[in-house]
């Protein structure tokens, strides 16, 4: 676990710049001229201040490897948010930001080493001490959303989802009871609820020991309740829809995830799967809950 974004004051820097990231103030984007904002993506001013301290410091910065980064990292954040919130390839990245290769590689680099991960999880927290919350959640909910798959899938990583008549991948879902995020696992369509929460419970259970309850819908039912509660201690309540109500209901606590499914979906980078691998996709969804805590803490909140 790489430690918080840290300003140490230096003596040793000898240039001034209105950008506070590492990469300016140690690295080699000092001699960059800092991008004006453009697009709704890109952070304020304020939404920089408040997540500053929470990013993660690159691994050159505690002589773990890697040569000083030449692109801010502000950028990289808006260049990043700018491709999840647009749905745009890659190779389209506007002019302004750095060459879109350096910014799939800041990506990358990410994905691979969790910092997306862990800087997700920093502002989970925050988000929810900012909203009269414990930091680590007691209670969870959990569904799945199936969407379709790009052709750029492969048939090793997609499948067919009977019941909603989709062909693409499976995105398993675990929330907080405000809807943030806390796990996230995206397989082929055809993997069940049961067999996606046979495999998510344990890690839940290992990385938030507590949380002691569950709500989930009907897919959720059988020997993975009675099995949950012996082998983990963690009670399971399936909410069921009524038979005998018809159209649009909500239904208690579940309505929660379902949320949060409708938050990931405005970005249009997630309207369908266009990731060629499952953590890909998994990383876009953390970038994409990303951004929206980071709109949420630089708001300010109702008394």
């Amino acid at each position: 676990m790489s430690q918080l974004y840290a300003l140490t004051p230096t003596g040793s820097s000898s240039f001034v710049s209105s950008c506070d990231c590492l990469a300016h103030r140690f690295g080699n984007a000092a001699d960059q001229p800092d991008r004006m904002s453009a697009y709704d993506s890109d952070m304020t001013d304020e939404q920089w201040q408040a997540v500053r301290p929470l990013l993660p410091v690159p691994a050159w910065m505690e002589s773990r490897g890697g040569r000083p980064e030449s692109y801010c990292h502000r950028v990289m954040l808006d260049a990043v948010f700018y491709v999840v919130d647009n749905g745009i390839k890659w190779r389209a990245m506007p002019v302004d930001f750095p060459d879109w290769d350096r910014v799939y590689a800041f990506f990358r680099r990410w994905r691979e080493t969790g910092l997306i991960a862990e800087f997700h999880d920093r502002l989970r927290g925050k988000v929810r001490e900012a909203a009269g919350q414990e930091a680590e959640p007691s209670a969870a909910v959990i569904d799945s959303q199936s969407v379709k798959a790009d052709a750029v899938v492969g048939a090793s990583s997609r499948g067919y989802d009977g019941g909603k008549k989709i062909n693409g991948r499976r995105r398993h879902l675990i929330c907080d009871t405000i809807g943030l995020l806390l796990m996230i696992n995206v397989t082929a369509g055809d993997v069940t609820d049961r067999q996606a929460a046979t495999d998510m419970l344990p890690a839940l259970h290992g990385r938030f020991p507590t949380i002691t309850k569950l709500w989930a819908d009907g897919g959720y039912t059988g020997t993975l309740i009675t099995w949950a509660l012996a082998a983990l201690h963690l009670v399971v309540t399936v909410i069921k829809r009524s038979d005998d109500v018809s159209g649009f209901v909500v239904l208690p606590r579940w309505w929660v995830v379902e949320r949060t499914f409708g938050w990931l979906l405005r970005s249009r980078r997630l309207a369908r799967d266009y990731e060629r691998r499952p953590d890909s996709s998994e990383a876009m969804i953390l970038w994409s809950m990303t951004m929206l805590m980071t709109r949420r803490l630089a708001t300010p909140q109702r008394a």
